[in-house]
C-alpha cells in the first residue's frame, strides 16, 4: 500500500513538471522574443516558491528484542511541505550557470513501526524546518522562442532548526545531499518563470544511534536498535521568478 502511495506522489510531480516544460517544445509562433538579453547578464537574482515531499530510506539490521520481537519501520504516506528560496545566478558560459539558492523547507512525515511477530504498531510524526544551502550547475539548451530547457546537478547542505524531542527515533540536525533537476526557462514580458523539479539524495546516516535519554525506556529504544542507518530523500517542485 505505502509503495503505491509513493508512486502516486511521484507521478503527480512529474505531471506537474510536464505541464510546465511542455511550452519548451511548442511550435514557433509569430510573437517577438521576450527579454532577448536576459541571459547575457553576468549576475542576476530572483526567488522561488514551491512544494516538496520528504522520504526516509531505512536499513534494518534484523535486531530481535529479548521478548523475541522484530520491528520494521516505513513511511506509508506523504505530506507536501512548503519551500522558499532566494537566488543568485552567475553566468559562466552561454550554456552554463552557477546558482546559489539558500532558503527554508518546512515539512513533515509520518513514520510507522510494525512488529512482525505480534502485529504491534507505533507511529511518530516528524516535523522539520530545514535551512538549505543548494549550489547547482545549470546546463541549458538552446533558446527556442520564449522557452529554454535545462538540467541541474549539484549539492545541498541542510540544517534542521526545528525543536528536537525525545521519541522513538531521533535524527541529526545536519545532512548533505546530491541533487539533480530538470526545468525550463519561460520568458515572459517582465521576468522569467522557471518550473523545476529536483531530486535530492541524502549522503549521511542521520539516525542518532546513541540515545542516553532512552536508557530507562527500552520499549522505545528497541526501534532505534532495529535500524543500522537512515538516509533522507526529497523531491522538490519549485517555481523560480528571475
Amino acid at each position: 500500500m505505502w509503495q503505491k502511495i509513493k508512486n502516486q506522489v511521484y507521478i503527480w510531480i512529474l505531471l506537474s513538471l510536464f505541464a510546465g516544460v511542455l511550452p519548451c517544445y511548442a511550435k514557433p509562433g509569430d510573437k517577438e522574443l521576450n527579454r532577448p538579453y536576459a541571459d547575457l547578464k553576468k549576475w542576476h537574482f530572483g526567488f522561488s516558491i514551491g512544494t516538496h515531499f520528504e522520504d526516509l530510506d531505512f536499513t534494518h539490521n534484523g535486531f530481535i528484542t529479548p521478548e523475541g520481537e522484530q520491528w520494521g519501520v516505513e513511511i506509508p504516506t506523504f505530506s507536501p511541505g512548503i519551500c522558499a528560496n532566494v537566488l543568485a545566478d552567475l553566468r559562466l558560459h552561454k550554456h552554463f550557470n552557477l546558482r546559489f539558492s539558500p532558503g527554508m523547507y518546512f515539512g513533515s512525515k509520518g513514520v510507522e513501526m510494525l512488529s512482525s511477530t505480534n502485529g504491534a504498531t507505533a507511529r511518530q510524526e516528524i516535523k522539520t524546518a530545514y535551512v538549505v544551502l543548494p549550489l547547482d550547475l545549470k546546463i541549458s539548451g538552446e533558446r527556442y522562442k520564449n522557452s529554454r530547457p535545462y538540467i541541474t546537478v549539484g549539492a545541498m547542505g541542510a540544517i534542521d532548526v526545528g525543536k528536537k524531542r525525545s521519541d522513538y527515533l531521533k535524527f541529526n540536525s545536519g545532512d548533505a545531499y546530491l541533487t539533480v533537476g530538470l526545468g525550463c526557462d519561460l520568458y515572459l514580458p517582465f521576468f522569467k518563470l522557471n518550473p523545476e523539479i529536483k531530486f535530492c539524495f541524502g549522503l549521511t546516516d542521520i539516525l542518532r544511534h546513541d540515545r542516553p535519554d532512552l536508557d530507562d525506556n527500552p520499549e522505545i529504544y528497541k526501534i532505534t536498535q532495529s535500524l543500522s542507518k537512515v538516509k533522507s530523500k526529497m523531491v522538490v517542485l519549485s517555481f523560480y521568478f528571475e
